[in-house]
Formats: structure tokens, sequence, C-alpha cells
């Protein structure tokens, strides 16, 4: 059962077929989860969505095709009350949890290097950590600790679930029927999640080079 969740993006088929609808409110579940909870980094996002995405293209290959508006509302919905939860569970509990480096459920590693990505790109890195595992599901929990205020983190929240959904899903959708996309996925995230840090370094190399000119 535990290796069927960790890899659940390759059991869709067998989901959809042993429950039906109910396969929409599973894969919310494991969003939400692993969007929401700090001790959950290490269940399936991307590949989960692409995969679910491609299984609302009926072919020879999907029998059993799911509803791409259900699918995409549901996941969104999941996604942002997983940040939401996240966020104020950061905000409640903040760094207590991590007093011990070496702690078997909260790894102080996971939670230093998510403080990193926030130093280096600001509040952007809300938007680009959804593509980048572990950062993806530490985010939320050290925005609420202190690095961003709420209203602002619930626009960058919201602002990158509609991409992560819709770059995740939407692409499984359009092109996972196509063998060439479908095995080089993770290739696509790299390029997005490089794309995305090259965007936000250039962000703050202009705003140091136009803090320099005004002093």
């Amino acid at each position: 059962m535990i290796d069927f969740f960790l890899h659940l993006d390759k059991h869709i088929g067998e989901l959809i077929r042993d429950y039906g609808q109910w396969t929409y409110l599973i894969l919310s579940v494991v969003v939400f989860c692993e969007t929401g909870l700090v001790i959950m980094p290490f269940l399936p996002g991307d590949s989960l969505l692409f995969a679910a995405g491609m299984f609302c293209n009926a072919s020879k290959d999907v029998p059993l095709p799911l509803n791409f508006w259900i699918l995409s509302g549901s996941l969104l919905l999941a996604t942002f009350l997983g940040d939401n939860v996240n966020y104020h569970i950061g905000k409640a509990i903040g760094p207590r949890v991590f007093n011990k480096a070496n702690s078997k459920v909260f790894k102080r590693e996971y939670l230093e290097f998510t403080q990193d990505f926030f130093e280096k790109h600001g509040p952007a890195a809300v938007i680009i950590a959804r593509f980048v595992p572990i950062a993806r599901t530490f985010a939320p929990f050290v925005a609420g600790m202190g690095a961003m205020k709420y209203p602002r983190f619930l626009m960058y929240s919201v602002l990158g679930a509609l991409l992560w959904v819709g770059v995740c899903a939407g692409g499984g959708y359009l092109f996972g029927n196509i063998p060439i996309v479908r095995d080089n996925f993770s290739v696509a995230i790299i390029v997005i999640v490089v794309l995305s840090v090259l965007a936000g370094g250039l962000k703050f190399w202009k705003h140091q080079r136009d803090s320099k000119k005004a002093a």
C-alpha cells in the first residue's frame, strides 16, 4: 500500500478502474498532503499531475478517461488548501519542531534548503518552489515562519497553483500520449525550473543594480 501511494503516478489506471469517480478525491488528498504537510515531501507531485492529465485524454492507451476540468478544479483546490494549512502550521509552531538536526520526522536540512531558496528568489520562491521537490512542501511552511506576510503569500500561492496545475496536468492532457514527451517529462520540468530560476536571478540582479545607482 505504501509503495502504491509513493508511486501513485504509475497506478492511476488501476485507481480509476477500482474506484471510478472517487479517483478525483484520492488524487486531491494526495496533492493536499504533499503540499500541506511538511512530513510528506516524498509523495509524488509533478509526475502525478502529468499522469492524471494524460488520463483525461481518451485513447487506446487510456480506456477510462477522467474529466480534465473536474480534475483541474479539484487539484487546484487541494493545492490552495494545502498551501494555506502549511502556512498557518509554520506560523503556529515555527522552528521549534526543527530543533534537532537528526529528527526522524522533520529533516532540518529540508528547512535550511528552503530558507536558502527564499533568500535567493524572494517572494517568487513560492511560485518557483511548486516545481522543486522538497521546496514545494516546505515553502509555505517557511513563509508562515515569517518569510512572507499572509496577503502577499496568498497572491503568490494562487499564481503558483494555477501555473503548476496548468503546466503539469495540462501538459499531460495535451502531450501525455506522445511517447517522447511522456518519457522525458522530467526533463521538461527541469527546463521550467531553470528558466524560472534565471528569471528570478535576473530580477534580483536588476534590483541590486538599481539600488547601487540610487546609492
